[in-house]
């Protein structure tokens, strides 16, 4: 499949907000793959956290926009940790369920009972105490 990328799609508002909100220049990342190796929630993730980060340096929100993994992130910092160039991933998981929400008739996307559980068992209990934020009603 050919993916054409272009200079407004990459400085689209989408990839600006995101920017904005998390405080993050997601542009330092090159793409090492730590984020992804250290991650304790990657087996319930549809994108790896390095995906998510080169689908918003080339500005394709849409392949961003609705994916499961900003929603299982667990915000445990494990990502900001082993990132060289210091990128915090869970600022921009967060910027990205915070845009999503924003969405007029936009709802969590995750359901607890959707998690393996094997993944309920090993999961940091910050993961659960970050998921109330987004399991529950606002």
């Amino acid at each position: 499949m050919k993916t054409v990328v272009s200079r407004d799609q990459v400085q689209g508002d989408f990839v600006k907000k995101v920017a904005e909100i998390s405080g993050e220049n997601f542009f330092n990342c090159y793409q090492c793959g730590n984020c992804s190796a250290g991650c304790p929630s990657v087996n319930e993730m549809d994108l790896l956290p390095s995906q998510v980060v080169r689908y918003l340096q080339l500005g394709l929100a849409d392949e961003v926009k609705n994916c499961k993994s900003m929603w299982v992130c667990a915000a445990c910092l494990m990502c900001h940790a082993r990132c060289p160039k210091g990128v915090d991933i869970s600022k921009i998981m967060e910027a990205l369920r915070v845009l999503r929400l924003r969405e007029v008739d936009a709802e969590a996307y995750i359901d607890v009972t959707d998690f393996s559980d094997d993944y309920l068992e090993r999961a940091p209990q910050i993961a659960m105490i970050s998921g109330y934020r987004k399991f529950l009603p606002l």
